[in-house]
């Protein structure tokens, strides 16, 4: 009981402090103010309250263009050299000794899959079942993160061409970025995709001697690693530029069906922004936005509830909040001082 009564003191004293007016104006000024707010006032000594930067490499960075260049770059030696070991192994059709190799390490990297290679023994079918697995992970980890670093260059060229004509200062043109980065992202991998089914159908067509049913065929089969194997790249300078085409092709399509799902689910959300916004309140949604029950909902009350109901918080996030707050709340006030965080950090240590 002792307990629900701290909460609930709390939960008042944050969404209602009775030491500030409740007026919009130093709602705004508290807003303006948290924007800036310094977040080193205190020394950290421990490396376990630094922020952990690496925590998640894979899935936070963007790998460096010599670190993904030097990745691929051992992949496909150690792929070529394994498989020219076990050449003979391998039925189909070739052309060189070495540019097979590389043109079969793409091939099952990007799970394409055409079956004009083939492995034919035990130790072959073993060997490629170990680099289908890696280079799957190479193109999950590495290519494909940084082909979207590369995107998001494009992207902001892109807003600069839009606005070239315009005089629009850095800032307006970091907040046109922002804005719509899904948009220009899905757009700048569209036209990539675009020019690339239009090159590999035009070099089929010129080199590989198809027609362009078949050529077109053979871009759409290759990109989505469908692979049926029936039209493929069978001379030596058509694996050359396979080697290139096909991995730049399939990552490109990967991101355009990607960026897509993110343009659909943003669209999603701002439409659920604007019925929320232009919703008219009821009672029900007074009584709902009340949090501390005292009959009126203030500004924090009422930001907190629309929140809710964009789907931006949830009721688990805030009561973590609420735990964080008392445990910064040593004195148990209703309000956080200096003097309690600094009390708060002494205990820490």
């Amino acid at each position: 009981m002792a307990h629900d009564d701290s909460t609930n003191t709390v939960s008042t004293a944050l969404l209602e402090p009775s030491s500030q007016p409740n007026k919009v104006g130093s709602v705004k000024r508290r807003i303006r103010r948290c924007a800036s707010a310094p977040i080193d006032f205190i020394p950290q000594e421990k490396d376990d309250c630094a922020v952990p930067r690496n925590q998640y490499i894979f899935f936070n960075v963007h790998p460096s263009f010599r670190q993904v260049s030097l990745i691929l770059a051992l992949y496909l030696g150690v792929g070529a050299i394994c498989f020219c070991l076990v050449k003979d192994q391998i039925k189909g059709q070739k052309t060189n000794e070495i540019l097979d190799a590389i043109y079969f390490c793409i091939v099952t990297m990007t799970t394409v899959g055409y079956g004009d290679l083939v492995p034919d023994s035990i130790a072959s079918k073993l060997l490629a079942c170990a680099f289908v697995f890696i280079g799957m992970a190479i193109i999950g980890f590495f290519l494909s993160k940084s082909a979207d670093f590369l995107v998001e260059k494009q992207e902001a060229l892109l807003v600069k061409c839009l606005h070239l004509n315009k005089k629009v200062g850095a800032l307006e043109l970091m907040k046109e970025l922002e804005t719509n980065r899904v948009k220009y992202k899905f757009f700048i991998n569209l036209g990539l995709l675009l020019l690339l089914i239009a090159v590999g159908t035009v070099f089929l067509i010129r080199v590989e001697k198809l027609s362009f049913v078949d050529a077109f065929y053979c871009v759409c089969a290759t990109i989505t690693t469908l692979g049926y194997g029936d039209k493929s790249f069978s001379t030596k300078a058509g694996r050359i530029f396979a080697v290139f085409w096909i991995l730049t092709s399939t990552i490109c399509l990967g991101l355009f069906f990607l960026h897509l799902a993110e343009l659909t689910s943003e669209r999603k959300q701002r439409s659920m922004v604007k019925w929320v916004l232009t919703r008219k309140m009821t009672h029900v949604d007074l009584e709902a936005a009340d949090f501390d029950d005292d009959g009126v909902v203030s500004a924090t009350e009422f930001i907190l509830y629309k929140l809710k109901e964009m789907g931006k918080v949830k009721q688990e996030d805030i009561v973590l909040l609420m735990k964080q707050f008392e445990d910064l709340d040593v004195d148990q006030s209703g309000t956080i001082s200096t003097s309690d965080v600094t009390l708060a950090y002494m205990e820490g240590n």
